[in-house]
């Protein structure tokens, strides 16, 4: 009899136990969209012409800066509009030799650079294959605000380990009635967000658009070819 009263006190407690704890299993976190953000982004230009072959002599070094917004459409996808200060062109070497003649040594550099400034919109669709990198794509649209040619000639003479340097320079500004004032352009880029508000992206753009307010006949289109990389912060 005390065992049947025993057994069925244990099988009261464990019923009684089983009722006070129950399972409690933890609904999935839903991802979602992350808001509109604000930001600036500053960085470097490497631009060059359609009708030069690319390679350091030829490389025009600007800048880009500005401001963005960023539009998350989904978990994967945003809309990247920009409002940019961006400085293109190019660069050519005419002419570079280097001359010893005995104890001296002559060197001669010449070099002619194009330096044209636009407002450019780019307007970017990003891809976000992990949380922080992403690829992006779109056009860009730029105007035509001003610009200079200018040649430098350099001549450096060295004799008995003492260097002289003497240099002549010229500029022009550009004719803007010779200049196609909207340029329609295609951007390819990459990006990485190092931390939340801070981070890196790299660019390309390629120029749809011919320069030239009036394309001589017979010539191939002149077109604007730049790579950018820089640093964007949102806030």
């Amino acid at each position: 009899m005390k065992k049947l009263f025993l057994g069925l006190a244990v099988t009261a407690g464990m019923m009684t136990f089983a009722q006070e704890t129950k399972t409690v299993t933890p609904e999935p976190i839903k991802k979602e969209k992350q808001p509109i953000r604000f930001g600036i982004k500053a960085g470097g230009n490497s631009s060059y012409f359609s009708e030069q072959k690319l390679s350091l002599n030829n490389q025009k070094v600007g800048f880009h800066a500005g401001v963005l917004v960023n539009i998350p459409i989904s978990q994967k996808f945003s809309l990247q509009p920009e409002v940019l200060y961006n400085q293109l062109g190019a660069r050519s070497v005419i002419s570079s030799t280097d001359v010893t003649t005995g104890a001296t040594n002559v060197k001669t550099k010449s070099e002619y650079k194009t330096t044209m400034n636009y407002i450019s919109v780019p307007l970017m669709v990003q891809m976000r294959p992990t949380e922080r990198f992403y690829v992006e794509a779109g056009p860009e649209f730029s105007y035509f605000i001003n610009g200079k040619n200018s040649g430098d000639s350099t001549i450096s003479t060295t004799t008995g380990g003492v260097t002289t340097t003497q240099s002549v320079s010229n500029s022009e500004d550009i004719n803007k009635d010779n200049v196609n004032k909207f340029n329609l352009g295609l951007g390819l880029g990459l990006g990485y967000d190092v931390t939340q508000n801070l981070g890196i992206n790299a660019r390309y753009i390629n120029s749809l658009t011919d320069m030239r307010n009036q394309k001589p006949e017979g010539t191939e289109p002149l077109n604007h070819r730049a790579f950018q990389l820089g640093l964007n912060y949102k806030f």
